[in-house]
């Protein structure tokens, strides 16, 4: 079988466009979710981020936590998350993802809950995050403009409604 000049490079720009956009999608680099639950929970199972995130800077799977998320906590957080806490911004970019993993003390996955910086204007009053609870058996326990996630995460409204330090702080 002959394969042409042509052919090759065809194969070979598509190939590299394939992996280019696999590991875009795995860095959480595709477009940002529309903020409903579904479409939020797609986007991480889309970017796998257990095995593609970052925890968050300074802790380590199941680290202390306390209520209302859980006595263990693992926090993960996108590339555009990561960055802006890295650097120290006043605000987290429209994309960014944070992901924790709320567990009981025996290590059982009690919720999963995100805050998902949605585009500008989603709630304008509370930095536009849209916050997801989402049980294990995969119910939606809580999304959306979620007044609870809202008022408790409103007491630190000077770091972008962020409540867990970071290792410097």
């Amino acid at each position: 079988m002959w394969i042409t000049r042509g052919t090759l490079t065809a194969h070979l720009v598509a190939s590299i466009a394939f992996a280019a956009a696999a590991v875009g999608a795995a860095q959480g680099a595709e477009e940002p979710p529309t903020p409903t639950a579904a479409e939020v929970w797609n986007y991480l199972e889309r970017a796998n981020y257990q095995k593609n995130w970052q925890f968050w800077p300074g802790k380590d799977a199941l680290y202390k936590g306390q209520e209302p998320h859980g006595m263990l906590l693992t926090t993960y957080v996108n590339a555009l998350a990561l960055e802006a806490l890295r650097s120290k911004a006043a605000a987290m970019p429209t994309g960014a993802v944070i992901v924790k993993e709320n567990y009981s003390p025996d290590e059982e996955l009690a919720a999963v809950t995100v805050m998902y910086k949605a585009p500008n204007g989603y709630s304008s009053e509370h930095n536009d995050w849209f916050w997801l609870k989402r049980l294990p058996n995969g119910e939606v326990e809580a999304s959306g403009k979620v007044a609870g996630c809202q008022d408790c995460h409103g007491a630190s409204k000077k770091r972008d409604y962020l409540l867990t330090p970071l290792p410097d702080e």
